[in-house]
């Protein structure tokens, strides 16, 4: 729908000050509009008539331009994704095409901006990958994982996930054939597709096991045990989430292990094992705080604020919800930051502290409908409603009392 400088210079392979230049004499002669944030766009009608005179240029230059503006999205995205996630398994990128040059970002912030206002040109750089059977149909889903998950784009994570498994399956690359069947498992999961989750996750461990890849077994394995979980079979959840623990421990990746210990420790929590869970999660949250990882600090701060509730500590809960939410806010993981105010809310609630529970519950319902997440929406809703009707029977008895 638009496009940035950054872009264009890798498009038309000019120095900045050129395609600068070029921008303003097009937007000079009304066949672009610059608009905020630096961004330009096209009249449909000057679209239409551009897209036909680019058909008169050699198929050579087209596709040469096509690749220089997609290795311009991509390696930017990749090392963005980097940023956001330095332990995200990347397939390796091709060196970009004389000509692109990638943006460059420099912090969290920055990058989630980029993502944000790059989103549609982002999944459009993939459907033109599809088209031309290229790469970076499985690269660009790869390097979109973690803002889709973060910002819960669940369904944008699958279609572009579906496109990657379907070229995938035409690559001689096992590793990156099985990531595909495991990420479209875990997007089928978060959707309340179970039979096709667990489906993918299952072609995904025997993919993994045919080629004796320990790594790729103990990330499907955990894999297995988020969908088990969604599916509401803890017992087997968990069978999963302790054979990840082990092949994490045999291979020596204690951050990986870190985080089989906390989902461990999660799922032994809801079969009533509270001990046992705070053990696991306490381990794990001791090698996330050694490695410096926020995001893994924050999801175990939550299972053990689970922990705490459950056996009636209800302010060391909230002390722990506390903690993992600004650890969340910095990372701009707003999906579990509303995961996180909703169970916030519900330690608040069994204190007595209404107002608390009122406003976390408030924002994280305007978290839930920004993300579509609709039954958590409602959820929510009623667990307001019955909030203000409690409050309003303890000021009705209040006002009937001599």
């Amino acid at each position: 729908p638009d496009i940035t400088l950054p872009a264009v210079t890798s498009l038309t392979a000019l120095p900045p000050a050129h395609a600068r230049k070029a921008l303003s004499i097009l937007e000079g002669a009304s066949l672009v509009d610059r608009r905020p944030r630096g961004r330009y766009a096209m009249h449909d009608l000057i679209r239409s008539y551009a897209t036909t005179t680019a058909s008169c240029l050699a198929e050579e230059i087209r596709d040469t331009a096509l690749r220089r503006v997609l290795d311009f999205y991509t390696h930017t995205a990749h090392a963005a994704e980097h940023l956001l996630n330095p332990h995200a398994q990347l397939p390796q990128l091709a060196p970009p095409t004389p000509g692109a040059q990638p943006q460059p970002l420099s912090n969290i912030p920055e990058v989630l901006d980029w993502f944000e206002t790059e989103h549609s040109n982002l999944l459009a750089a993939q459907q033109i990958a599809i088209a031309y059977n290229w790469g970076h149909t499985v690269w660009l889903a790869s390097v979109l994982s973690t803002f889709h998950t973060w910002r819960g784009h669940r369904r944008d994570r699958l279609a572009v996930w579906q496109a990657a498994l379907d070229a995938a399956a035409r690559m001689n690359d096992p590793v990156t054939h099985t990531l595909a069947h495991r990420i479209v498992g875990r997007s089928y999961a978060d959707l309340g597709s179970h039979e096709q989750a667990i489906g993918h996750l299952r072609q995904a461990l025997a993919l993994a096991e045919h080629h004796n890849d320990p790594i790729q077994q103990a990330h499907t394995h955990r894999m297995l045990a988020w969908a088990w979980e969604r599916r509401g079979n803890f017992r087997q959840a968990l069978k999963h989430a302790g054979r990840a623990k082990n092949l994490y421990q045999d291979l020596n990746q204690s951050i990986w292990e870190a985080d089989a210990l906390n989902a461990v420790g999660w799922l032994t929590a809801h079969l009533g094992d509270y001990d046992t869970a705070r053990a696991h999660c306490q381990i794990g949250l001791t090698l996330f705080r050694q490695h410096r990882h926020s995001e893994g600090q924050a999801h175990t701060l939550n299972s053990l604020g689970y922990i705490a509730h459950r056996t009636g500590h209800h302010r060391q809960a909230i002390d722990h919800y506390r903690q993992a939410l600004p650890l969340f806010r910095s990372l701009g993981a707003t999906t579990s930051v509303a995961d996180t105010l909703d169970t916030l809310g519900q330690a608040d609630t069994a204190l007595g502290q209404h107002d608390q529970a009122r406003a976390a519950w408030r924002e994280a319902l305007e978290l839930y409908r920004e993300q579509g997440r609709d039954t958590d929406a409602d959820r929510v809703q009623k667990q307001l409603d019955e909030l203000d009707n409690t409050t309003n029977r303890s000021a009705d008895a209040a006002a009937d009392r001599p």
